[in-house]
């Protein structure tokens, strides 16, 4: 039981390590866009900033809101639905070293893609997308400094 109890932890640690990495190269392909005098032929590929997009909407969907506010949480035993009150009762404040810096990690992804929509055109269906993603931290509880960086992302979006 120990071994496996070992081998979980070693499997976990190695999938965080990974998101993080992944964090890291989101960061640097927005901090390029976003640099000064910023050649037009950096923006053609705009496969770039949709995987931004995607892999910054997962995990706060399937990571962070879950970690930050019990009611995003499903309950792997399938247990009794909770009214969200009594989810948010239960939950403990402690959260992981990797999981507060991937958190710090997607808030400036989030606020260099607002800084993006002002220096950048955008799709139609990208700006759908950061759009989606700049309401919904709303609407989850104990994310305030992503909430900041939302309100900066949304106000670029209606400028747009």
């Amino acid at each position: 039981n120990n071994d496996t109890e070992d081998e979980e932890r070693l499997w976990r640690d190695l999938i965080m390590e990974r998101v993080t990495k992944s964090a890291d190269a989101c960061l640097t392909a927005i901090n390029i866009m976003t640099s000064p005098n910023m050649p037009k032929a950096v923006y053609i590929e705009d496969d770039v900033i949709e995987r931004v997009i995607q892999y910054t909407k997962f995990h706060l969907q399937n990571t962070l809101y879950p970690q930050y506010d019990p009611v995003y949480r499903v309950d792997p035993h399938g247990g009794g639905v909770l009214s969200s009150k009594a989810k948010r009762a239960k939950c403990s404040t402690h959260k992981q070293r990797v999981i507060v810096m991937l958190y710090n990690k997607v808030c400036d992804i989030v606020s260099s893609l607002s800084e993006l929509l002002e220096i950048q055109l955008l799709t139609d269906t990208t700006i759908l997308q950061v759009s989606s993603m700049g309401i919904t931290p709303f609407f989850v509880e104990n994310v305030s400094e992503l909430q900041l960086c939302a309100i900066k992302l949304v106000t670029a979006v209606s400028n747009f």
